[in-house]
Formats: structure tokens, sequence, C-alpha cells
């Protein structure tokens, strides 16, 4: 995928009512994107959740961690949080697939984006993401991008974290310019 020119949008990501905005996206492109739920429940908030969501490292957390799919590939591993407040003992917090989505489901409980910020890294894989992604080895580097959705009062309610192989290449972002 590195040479491939992907440009797409964050805008059905966080925008209620899209469904699977993956598996469109990629669909559009004749190509198959699926994703597998790996995990979900409550745990600690690691450091980078923990400071965009400003609360203590280790405050319970809901997570949900995912394996994102190009034609069978792996090409991200995702993992979203959420305030326990927020999540906890809904769907959210259970390993089954959400019909239409998080971001609908967070729509229904009176989550609507106010503010969403994007923060992009690179750095050497944890080895739990070298797994996940098939990675030959450590030396290959990852592309994260760590996103913060925040109620429009600017209350952030969803964290996620996600890790892409450094092959991919690059992350394009162009935004419409009202």
């Amino acid at each position: 995928m590195a040479n491939d020119r992907w440009t797409g949008s964050s805008t059905p990501y966080i925008q209620s009512g899209q469904g699977d905005a993956w598996g469109k996206q990629a669909a559009e492109r004749g190509r198959s994107g699926t994703q597998r739920i790996l995990g979900a429940g409550m745990q600690p908030a690691p450091f980078v959740v923990a400071e965009a969501m400003g609360v203590e490292v280790g405050t319970p957390v809901v997570a949900r961690q995912r394996l994102i799919l190009l034609d069978g590939q792996p090409i991200e591993y995702a993992n979203s949080y959420w305030p326990a407040s927020v999540a906890e003992g809904t769907r959210l917090a259970a390993t089954g697939k959400i019909r239409g989505g998080a971001v609908s489901l967070l729509a229904e409980l009176g989550y609507q984006p106010g503010t969403v910020g994007e923060d992009v890294q690179t750095r050497p894989p944890t080895k739990e993401e070298a797994e996940v992604l098939q990675l030959a080895d450590n030396s290959e580097w990852v592309l994260t991008l760590t996103r913060t959705i925040a109620t429009p009062d600017g209350h952030p309610y969803e964290v996620s974290v996600m890790v892409n192989p450094g092959r991919i290449g690059r992350l394009h972002y162009s935004m419409e310019v009202d």
C-alpha cells in the first residue's frame, strides 16, 4: 500500500450513521476492508490515554481492541478507550460487533463530537504491536495516529490509538475550508 495514494477523511469515523466506514472506503477502491475484534472491557488507562482524558494513569476505562485488515492483511491495530462513566455496561465493553458502529452507539448515548485532535508519531513497535501486525521484526517502525474526541463543551469522551506498519508509507490529510 506504500505506493498507493489513499486519500481519505476522518469524518466518517467521527460522525454517526456512517456504518462500516472502513469497509465502504476499501470497497470504493475495489478492495476488501474488514476488522476483527480482539478484545474489550475494563482496563487501566495507559499514559497516552490518561493524558488525553485528563485523568490519572491507571484510572479504569473501557477499552476495545481491533485488528483492521485490507484484503485479509493486517494494516492497523486500533485501540479505542472511553471513560467508564461513558461506556461501562454498554456494547462498547463487549467483544461483539456494534450495529451501526461505535460512533452511532455513542450518539445514541448522547455523545456528539465538538472537537477532534489527531497526533501522528513514528516509533518502534511494542512486542504486542509487532505480533498483531505481523511485522518481520522490531526494526520496522510503526506510524501511530492518536485521535481524541471531545464534546462541544470540551470533555474528552474517546481516545483512539491506531498503529500502522511503517511500510504504510504516509498518512495524507486534506480539509475543506468553510
